[in-house]
């Protein structure tokens, strides 16, 4: 049976369209745990393109920065769709909680990763997406100890997904304004401190409640 205490509060759940993508799913037998995994599929093309359009000039530059930002979302609805289609589509499986969490943590690391090397900071990269894998730890702890599971930000997920995915296409333009890679390596320390910030919240946050008990 799928945890709903542990699901991550989103408005587009009850939008008419995503319920309506969410019962083709799974009317065609198609299971979360597979959408879960092909959301790795979409980080990784992403991050390859942020990577690859420090080597590319141009038009193809920004093609490839566009289709990061495009890949980016696409993982996105795979995190929304593969939750739906096991809850409202009654699809859970016992595996699923393995599937709805590794997969993220996977994916956080190769498009922040690949961001990194499109900055030209490779290293940057690594940090953001290793804060951003703090995060997800904190909030398990939390959860862990009894306490409900805390989405907070200011750098949650969907924060840091909004925030690459804007740099990548405003980077599209970037020749006009700044070297190649400055938009990319400003958005990975917005994450990287952001997530930082959120991560000392949220540990605040559980060592408050463990003290209130």
């Amino acid at each position: 049976m799928a945890d709903l205490q542990n699901r991550r509060p989103l408005s587009s759940r009850d939008t008419k369209w995503a319920a309506r993508i969410a019962a083709w799913l799974a009317g065609r037998g198609v299971t979360p745990n597979a959408i879960s995994q092909a959301s790795m599929v979409a980080a990784l093309g992403a991050g390859l393109a942020f990577a690859a359009s420090a080597q590319a000039g141009g038009i193809a530059a920004g093609a490839l920065l566009i289709l990061g930002a495009l890949a980016c979302q696409i993982r996105l609805l795979c995190n929304l769709f593969d939750g739906m289609v096991a809850v409202e589509g009654g699809r859970s499986a016992p595996d699923g909680p393995l599937w709805n969490e590794f997969p993220d943590r996977v994916s956080d690391l190769l498009i922040l990763a690949g961001a990194g090397v499109g900055a030209g900071y490779p290293a940057l990269g690594l940090a953001a997406g290793a804060l951003a894998v703090l995060t997800a730890y904190t909030r398990e702890l939390g959860a862990n100890t009894g306490l409900a599971p805390d989405f907070s930000g200011p750098m949650a997920k969907p924060q840091r997904m909004a925030v690459i995915i804007i740099a990548a296409l405003i980077a599209v333009l970037e020749p006009l304004f700044a070297a190649q890679g400055t938009v990319l390596a400003a958005a990975l320390w917005i994450i990287a401190i952001g997530a930082a910030i959120t991560s000392i919240r949220r540990a605040a946050r559980i060592r408050a409640a463990l003290l209130a008990r």
